[in-house]
């Protein structure tokens, strides 16, 4: 990454931060899991080292459900954004924060062109 790809990458991690701390983050295994089944989920990310069946369980759950997922860095770097040793993933429950993110993870192609749309 260059400098301003590394700086929008920061901002991206920032702003995921900001909703943790606004309680719009479901984060860990369970808890992301959880508010998709309850249909709370608008936005799931995902670390770019999660396992292939971890890939596969959300992918098909988010599927089914028309949910995006966007991948992002490792696990270390994500749950450090999010204020935990380690983070492989995690559902925001907000539309208007999980859009913001959809934006800015545009802005820096964390998913190297891929679509994240299901």
């Amino acid at each position: 990454m260059d400098s301003a790809e590394t700086r929008e990458f920061k901002n991206l991690l920032g702003f995921i931060g900001l909703c943790v701390r606004a309680g719009k983050l479901a984060a860990g295994d369970a808890m992301t899991a959880e508010a998709l089944k309850r249909n709370k989920a608008c936005l799931v990310l995902m670390s770019d080292d999660a396992s292939e069946n971890t890939v596969k369980k959300y992918r098909n759950m988010c599927k089914s459900r028309g949910i995006p997922i966007i991948t992002l860095c490792g696990r270390g770097r994500f749950g450090a954004a999010i204020g935990r040793e380690y983070a492989v993933t995690a559902a925001v429950t907000d539309k208007g924060f999980a859009e913001r993110i959809k934006e800015l993870a545009e802005r820096v192609d964390v998913n190297n062109g891929k679509n994240t749309s299901l």
